[in-house]
Parts: C-alpha cells; sequence; structure tokens
C-alpha cells in the first residue's frame, strides 16, 4: 500500500519528484545545478576514452614522417641502377667494392618492421575512436520524453507518468534515467525552467564550464603521484639537458656542411698568410685538417704499424716535406694524411692494413676543398669591403678546383687527361702522341675518324675498344651560352660605372656519344657528297677543269665607273645653273629689262623654266622624302615598342624563372663520375665563376654548380669598374671531377661615365604659400604661349 501511494504521488503533477526515492544519483545532479558562479571546472576522464585523441594524432605526428623519410628504398631497383652502370663503369673501384658486398643489410629490413608497427598501432586507435560514443550531446527534453516538439501539456503529462511508471526507482528503473525523465518533464512544465531551457539550453540555468583533459584519471591519482614526479623529474633533468647539451657542443664544433670549426679557421690562417699558394703548400695545408687528428676526430686512428709503413711510402713518393718543423704539417697525423693522399694521386699500392684509413682520407678531402674555396671567397669579400686582409690570387682558388680533380682521377696535373679513360697506361700514349696523330687530348680523341681511331689504339683488341669508346662516349661534353645585361634599367644593354651587371649563363651538357653520331653523320653525307660527284664526273655532265684552272680563286667583279663619273658631271652642272641664278637676281636687282625677241635671252628664259620645272620636281621629291620619313620614323616607333614589349616579356619571364628556382629543389645526382680509384660514388658537379686573368683575382664567386642534368641557367652577379673604358674578363666552367674538360670564353664589356643625378627639378619646386603658387602657374602659362606663338611663326 505504501509503495502503490508513493507511487502514485511522484505520478502527479508535481514538477519534482517527491523526497522518499531521493538518492545518491539525485544529490550528484543537484550538485551539477550550481550556477555558474562557481567559474570554471576541470573533469578528468575516468573511463580514459579521450585519451585515445591524444595518443592518436601523437603516433599519426611521428609515423606519417617517419614513413615519408625513412621507408627504405627497394634494394631491387637499386640492384638493377648498379648493373646498368656496369656497362661503364666496371673498372672503377667504386662499382667493385658496391658490388663486392655479399647479403643484404638489415637495417631496412629493421626499419620496415618499426614502420609497419606504428601503422598498425596507428590502425588500431583510429578503430578504438571511431567506437566511442559521443556522450556531450545537445539537451532535448522532447528527444528524453519521447513526444513531438509541438505536444500539448496533457500528452505530456501522460507520456511522463506511462514513463515514471516503468523507470521509477522503486520498480527497479534505473535512477539516472528516471532524473533525466523528471527533469525534461519540469523543462516542460514549469515556465521558469522552460525559460531556462530556452535561454541557456539546460532547465537548471547558466551552468559552469567544464574541461575534459584527454589523460587517464591515473596520472593525477594521488597513489600514483610519486611515481610520476619521478618521471617527469628524469625526463626533464637528465633527457632534455643532455640532449641540448649534445646538440648544442657539436653545433658548436661543426660548420653548417659539417666541418670542424677549427679546420675553417686553420684554412683561414693560411689562405691569409700565403695568398699565392703552390699545390705543395695546399696539401700541406689541406691534410693538416683537424678531421684526420684522432684527439678532434674518433674516427680518425693512428696504428702502430704505422711507424713502418708510412715510411716506406715516403721513400716510393719522394720528398714529403716530412722534416718540415712548422706546426700542424709536422704532427704525425698530418704527415699520415698527407703522404695517403700524395700515394693516391701517384696510383701507388697500399697495403690491407693501411687501406682503411686511405679510403677515410680520400673520401672526406672533396668536402674540405670545397670549404677552402668558400673560406678563399671569404677572404676576398673581406678584403673587398675592407682594408687589412690579404685575398687569396685566383692561382690559389683555382689550385683547389685542379686538386679536387686530381684527387677523383687520381692523376698529377702534367699527366695526360688520356689516362683517365680504362686500359691505358703511360707506355700506350707513345701512339697517341706521335706525329702522325698528335692526340694530346679528350676532345682530339673524340673529333678522330673511327679508322684512324682504332689504326691508333690497335695495341686494344676488339672488345677492350668497345670498352674505351663506351667509357668515353659517357665523358661530357658542355656547350656554354652567355647573354650580359644590366637588369632594372631603361637601356639594359648600356653599362655605366658602378652598376650591377648581369651575367646569365645557359649551360647545356650531353654526352660524348651525341658528337660521334654527328660525326658519323657528316661523314655519311660527304660520302654521299663524293658518290655523287664521281657520277656526274663518269657521265660527262660534268666539265673537268684543267689542272692549272682547279684552285685559282674567282675573279672579282670589275666595280662599275660610270656611276662615279655620272656623279662628277652632275655635280658640275649643278655650279652653273647657281651663278645664272644668282646673275638674273642680280640684273633684276638693278632694273636691267632684258628682250624677250632674243634668241639667247628665250633660250636663258627656257632654261629658266627647266630650273623652275626642276625646283617643283625637287620639291614634289623633297615632300616624298618627307613623307616616307615619317613613315620611316612611325615604323622605328613600332619597332621600338615592340622592342620594350619584348624586353619587358623577357624581364618578366626572367623573374618568374628566379621565383621558381627558390621553390624547387633540385636533386643533386645529376650523373656518375668514371673514376678508377676513388672510393666512393662521385656525382659530376662543376664551378661557374668570372675571374680577371690580368689582375689574377676573382670577379664573382664560384658558384658550385650541383643540379646540371641536362641544361641550366644561371645568373652571375658582380660591379662594374667605376673607370670608362673596355674591360675583357674571363668566364669560366670547371669540372670538380674530370681533367681537360674546363671551358673558359672572354667577356668583352664597355663601361661609360654614369650619368650625373639632377639637383633640380621643376617637380620638386613645392610651392608653400598661395601666392607663389599663382605666380608658378603665370609663369607656366606665358612660356606655353610664347612656345605657341613660335610653333605658328
Amino acid at each position: 500500500w505504501t509503495s502503490a501511494r508513493r507511487v502514485a504521488r511522484c505520478a502527479c503533477a508535481v514538477p519534482r519528484p517527491c523526497l522518499c526515492w531521493r538518492s545518491r544519483a539525485e544529490a550528484q545532479e543537484e550538485q551539477r545545478r550550481q550556477p555558474a558562479m562557481a567559474g570554471q571546472q576541470f573533469q578528468y576522464d575516468d573511463s580514459g576514452n579521450t585519451s585515445f585523441y591524444f595518443l592518436t594524432s601523437f603516433v599519426g605526428l611521428l609515423v606519417i614522417p617517419a614513413t615519408f623519410y625513412l621507408w627504405p628504398k627497394d634494394q631491387n631497383d637499386e640492384e638493377r641502377r648498379i648493373k646498368t652502370l656496369g656497362k661503364v663503369h666496371r673498372n672503377c673501384l667504386w662499382y667493385r667494392l658496391r658490388s663486392g658486398k655479399s647479403g643484404h643489410s638489415a637495417i631496412p629490413t629493421l626499419k620496415k618492421i618499426g614502420l609497419i608497427s606504428g601503422w598498425m598501432l596507428l590502425c588500431c586507435l583510429l578503430y578504438k575512436v571511431s567506437i566511442i560514443e559521443n556522450r556531450e550531446k545537445e539537451y532535448n527534453p522532447y528527444e528524453v520524453l519521447g513526444v513531438d516538439p509541438g505536444a500539448s501539456v496533457s500528452e505530456i503529462k501522460k507520456q511522463y507518468r506511462q514513463l515514471s511508471l516503468k523507470h521509477h526507482p522503486d520498480k527497479g528503473g534505473d535512477e539516472v534515467l528516471f532524473m533525466r525523465i523528471a527533469k525534461a518533464y519540469a523543462a516542460l512544465t514549469d515556465e521558469e525552467s522552460r525559460k531556462n531551457w530556452e535561454e541557456y539550453g539546460n532547465p537548471d540555468g547558466p551552468q559552469a564550464t567544464t574541461f575534459g583533459i584527454a589523460l587517464p584519471s591515473w596520472i593525477v591519482d594521488q597513489k600514483n603521484s610519486m611515481l610520476v614526479l619521478a618521471v617527469y623529474g628524469f625526463a626533464f633533468m637528465v633527457i632534455l639537458p643532455v640532449v641540448v647539451g649534445t646538440w648544442w657542443y657539436r653545433s658548436v664544433r661543426y660548420s653548417g656542411d659539417q666541418i670542424l670549426i677549427h679546420t675553417t679557421q686553420l684554412y683561414m690562417h693560411f689562405m691569409n698568410r700565403t695568398p699565392n699558394m703552390n699545390m705543395k703548400r695546399l696539401i700541406m695545408v689541406l691534410t693538416a685538417a683537424f678531421e684526420f687528428d684522432p684527439r678532434s676526430n674518433k674516427e680518425a686512428v693512428m696504428r702502430p704499424t704505422d711507424n713502418v709503413e708510412i715510411p716506406q711510402l715516403i721513400r716510393e713518393l719522394g720528398n714529403v716535406n716530412e722534416k718540415k718543423k712548422e706546426l700542424p704539417f709536422c704532427l704525425p697525423y698530418s704527415v699520415k694524411s698527407r703522404v695517403l693522399l700524395l700515394a693516391h694521386i701517384s696510383r701507388l699500392d697500399i697495403s690491407q692494413t693501411l687501406e682503411e684509413d686511405y679510403w677515410f682520407v680520400i673520401r672526406k678531402c672533396p668536402t674540405l676543398l670545397q670549404e677552402m674555396i668558400n673560406v678563399g671567397c671569404q677572404l676576398t669579400m673581406m678584403a673587398n669591403t675592407r682594408g687589412g686582409i690579404h685575398a687569396p690570387r685566383l692561382e690559389s682558388i683555382e689550385n683547389c678546383m685542379k686538386l679536387s680533380q686530381m684527387l677523383v682521377q687520381s692523376l698529377w696535373e702534367s699527366k695526360s687527361p688520356l689516362l683517365q679513360l680504362p686500359l691505358f697506361e703511360e707506355e700506350h700514349l707513345k701512339y697517341c702522341l706521335s706525329k702522325k696523330y698528335k692526340v694530346r687530348t679528350l676532345q682530339d680523341l673524340v673529333s678522330m675518324k673511327d679508322t684512324d681511331r682504332r689504326n691508333m689504339l690497335r695495341f686494344l683488341s676488339d672488345e677492350k675498344y668497345d670498352e674505351v669508346m663506351a667509357v668515353l662516349g659517357n665523358f661530357p661534353h658542355v656547350s656554354m651560352a652567355i647573354k650580359l645585361q644590366v637588369l632594372d634599367d631603361e637601356d639594359s644593354s648600356n653599362i655605366t660605372a658602378g652598376s650591377i651587371v648581369t651575367v646569365t649563363v645557359t649551360l647545356h651538357r650531353e654526352d660524348m656519344a651525341a658528337i660521334f653520331e654527328k660525326e658519323q653523320e657528316q661523314s655519311a653525307c660527304i660520302n654521299e657528297d663524293q658518290e655523287t660527284d664521281d657520277i656526274q664526273g663518269t657521265g660527262g655532265a660534268k666539265i673537268k677543269k684543267k689542272a692549272w684552272q682547279k684552285n685559282k680563286p674567282a675573279k672579282k667583279p670589275a666595280k662599275s665607273k660610270k656611276k662615279k663619273q655620272a656623279k662628277k658631271k652632275g655635280a658640275t652642272q649643278q655650279q652653273p645653273v647657281e651663278q645664272q641664278k644668282q646673275k638674273q637676281k642680280h640684273s633684276q636687282a638693278n632694273g636691267s629689262v632684258v628682250a624677250s625677241n632674243d634668241p639667247a635671252n628665250r633660250d636663258e628664259d627656257e632654261d629658266e623654266l627647266s630650273d623652275k620645272g626642276s625646283d617643283s620636281e625637287e620639291e614634289t621629291t623633297n615632300k616624298d622624302s618627307q613623307s616616307e620619313k615619317d613613315d620611316d620614323s612611325d615604323k622605328e616607333t613600332e619597332h621600338e615598342e615592340k622592342d620594350d614589349e619584348a624586353e619587358w616579356e623577357a624581364l618578366q619571364q626572367s623573374i618568374q624563372r628566379r621565383e621558381r628556382a627558390l621553390l624547387e629543389t633540385k636533386s643533386k645526382i645529376t650523373h656518375p663520375v668514371h673514376t678508377l680509384y676513388f672510393p666512393e660514388e662521385k656525382q659530376e658537379w662543376w664551378w661557374l665563376y668570372i675571374a680577371d686573368r690580368k689582375e689574377h683575382a676573382l670577379i664573382s664567386m664560384p658558384y658550385h654548380v650541383c643540379t646540371l642534368q641536362d641544361e641550366e641557367e644561371l645568373e652571375l652577379k658582380f660591379s662594374a669598374p667605376y673607370k670608362p673604358g673596355n674591360y675583357q674578363y674571363s668566364v669560366i666552367l670547371r669540372s670538380d671531377s674530370y681533367m681537360g674538360l674546363d671551358l673558359i670564353r672572354p667577356l668583352k664589356f664597355e663601361v661609360q661615365e654614369a650619368k650625373q643625378v639632377p639637383e633640380t627639378h621643376p617637380q620638386w619646386d613645392i610651392p608653400e604659400t598661395e601666392e607663389e603658387e599663382e605666380d608658378q602657374e603665370d609663369s607656366e602659362g606665358i612660356e606655353d604661349s610664347e612656345e605657341e606663338e613660335e610653333d605658328n611663326d
């Protein structure tokens, strides 16, 4: 009876449920109805569901970039590339070292396993996030009661009674659901609750802002506070300082190109001390780098066997300046690296105990040489801007570039560039340097006919000859086009004193095999022409010349002298006509009258009429000539406008090209270099710069061209001399890998005096008062009227 009575009381129209069944859930609900004056509340995730959002984003930020950068390349593709290079580079040391590696490395497999496991973890997190229910839905009392939005109060009460009988806690229903039903009923029947719901979206009025932190509750639990504190302390007080300290220590010791700062300072000191550095001195400075010192670099090693093997190499090489007492050239590491470098250039055999150190020194030298060139450029710029610094001479920087070629090809500068080819020895050069052929360079060898070339290289078998020709056909042939202009100027071709001159250099690279094909086509055309000449000679259609008439040049046509005589006659005839006119004017002025019956006078009158006719004809011809001049001037203006439009379009295209070049990142993998004794694969790069040969000075800093695959357009800038006159510079393209393939092109230009800056201009005279402004307008009006009167006159 009491339970039925409670149900009946609860089913009444009272907006709140009765106190008899208020439970813990109701108390929690009342606490949530506190006003917004309580401020912000932080609510931690007890279930740990929202932490999956944080984990998903964190893992995604790690896995996606790591897959893009760390996913290993297909080893089959690398093997295929090595096989294709084997046709040309199979005699190279780096190719034998690369192909001699047995088995596959385990590092790519470990990378793949790690990345795949990361993606599996990310997929699991995404699935977990997708099945989490979003509990924070918009509150709608009509949906809670299950009635339509336009339901009447009686329908709402009826539905509330049914749900309360079904979900009442005394009937075994859910307390939280029953509280939501009661809250929805109050929102739809009570005026104050309905007003709060319409304004704030909640029947209880404005609520406090709550924040859900995507961290599991065990992190902030009081039981785990010491553990969490220990982890935070270890991460921020041990790991973070160690990581930052190692990064800072490394960044302080190394430059951007991973060169020790002490090595850069060493190079700067010696290049400033000896501006004119010969090749021996350059090798000593290069091998004194701190990269070869075991105290500065752990990769460098000094072995006990060095005391026996290094002196043997010194005896084979000769004078190595090992007894020089100048620091750091007398230190053991410097002597060892210098001996190994000289042995490499001399192509001496190295023992197995020194092989690892030998490869380390040779691999490190190209980057050190590039650093020396950068240091030389910096000293040149500093010497040009301020005094007290000795700029290195042009020969010193060019010796660095030549040493790079010698290092890659293992040849001295005095040796023949033909020794870069495989199967060529010094004993074979006598066939090339004979009086019959006189082949000294690679270009001479390429320009020969195929029959002569095969006859000269008769010491090679057919198979070896084809191999040598395949290597020679892979060598680069570069053509260079130069354009000189002054950008941002009205006349781009006019170079004034002190102006910034832009030299646009277009490089076109192709293989030597293309030259072979062109020569074969030309020889085929010549043979066809000879055959046609022979056919015409045998058929009788062609008249044979005699022996003494074959090589005589054709006579030049004699110049006609009639035009000269006519000009002279015309000049003599004009003089008496003018004299007669002057006599007639003089007689008319004196008042003399001439009889018309006199035949002589008649002849004079006729002559005068003919002269008048000729004058009128001359006037008409003059008018015609003036109209023609006007037409020509119009045409010239049209041509000038077209030229201006063409210059503007070219300027816009150059600007767009520069912007594209800044945004594009080109690959530095160009063409593998054929090098017989270099221990690693080397790409084909170049140096491009402008130099003054007479003054032995750099005009523009060397630009390291690392992206020349087929065609490349580059810009070099320099300041024009301040003295007017004619100048001649040189645009130089040097290879960092091949010997004998450098290009030097002259750059001639004329420097004119700069235009003086006007001190005054009518537009600069700004009147201070209104009276001065009126006077200026009156003076301008008077000047305009005077100009109009002169035009009318």
